[in-house]
C-alpha cells in the first residue's frame, strides 16, 4: 500500500473502523514505514486527548432553536425552477419532435445530390446508372470522326474587337 492510500485511511484504522483485510493490510505497512508510524501515533494522541474532555449536553431549547433556524432557511428549488414555464418546455418539445418527424417524413427531392460519402451503396450505383448514358455520349463524341475535320476556327482582328 503505497503512503497516498494509507494518508485516507490512518484515522478509521485509529478509529477501528476497518475492515479485517484492510486491518491487516494497514499494519503491514505501518510496519514498514516509518513517517506512517509517527502518523497513526499522532492520530491516537490527538482521539485520547479527545476522549479525556467532558461531554457537553446541549440546553432543552437547542433542538427548538435549530428547528426554527432550518425551516427559516429558504426552501431548494428542484430542477425545474431554471425553466420560466411547463408551456414553453411543451412548446420547446413539439417543436423539437416537429423538426425530427419533417427530416425523416419530409419530402424527399431527388435533385438534390448527397455527397457518396453520405450515401448507400445502392444509391451510388443508381447514381452511376443514371450517368452511364453521359459516359457513353462522351465515347461517342469523343470518336465522332466528322468533328476532327472541322476547320480551325476564325479569329477577329483586334481593330474589331476594340469597338
Amino acid at each position: 500500500m503505497s503512503c497516498d492510500r494509507m494518508e485516507s485511511r490512518i484515522l478509521a484504522y485509529v478509529d477501528g473502523r476497518l475492515k479485517e483485510a484492510e486491518h491487516a493490510e494497514v499494519e503491514k505497512h505501518l510496519a514498514a514505514c516509518a513517517a506512517c508510524r509517527v502518523r497513526a501515533s499522532e492520530f491516537r494522541s490527538v482521539s485520547e486527548l479527545l476522549e479525556e474532555l467532558p461531554v457537553i449536553e446541549p440546553s432543552p431549547a437547542f433542538d427548538v432553536r435549530v428547528r426554527a433556524r432550518i425551516a427559516a432557511e429558504p426552501a431548494k428549488q428542484s430542477w425545474w425552477a431554471w425553466l420560466p414555464s411547463p408551456r414553453i418546455a411543451l412548446a420547446a418539445s413539439a417543436l423539437l419532435l416537429a423538426a425530427v418527424w419533417i427530416n425523416y417524413n419530409g419530402p424527399v427531392n431527388p435533385d438534390l445530390r448527397l455527397p457518396a460519402w453520405a450515401m448507400s451503396q445502392q444509391q451510388v450505383d443508381e447514381g452511376l446508372d443514371e450517368d452511364l448514358s453521359v459516359i457513353e455520349d462522351h465515347d461517342t463524341l469523343s470518336n465522332f470522326e466528322p468533328l476532327k475535320e472541322l476547320p480551325p476556327p476564325v479569329e477577329a482582328d483586334d481593330d474589331q474587337q476594340q469597338m
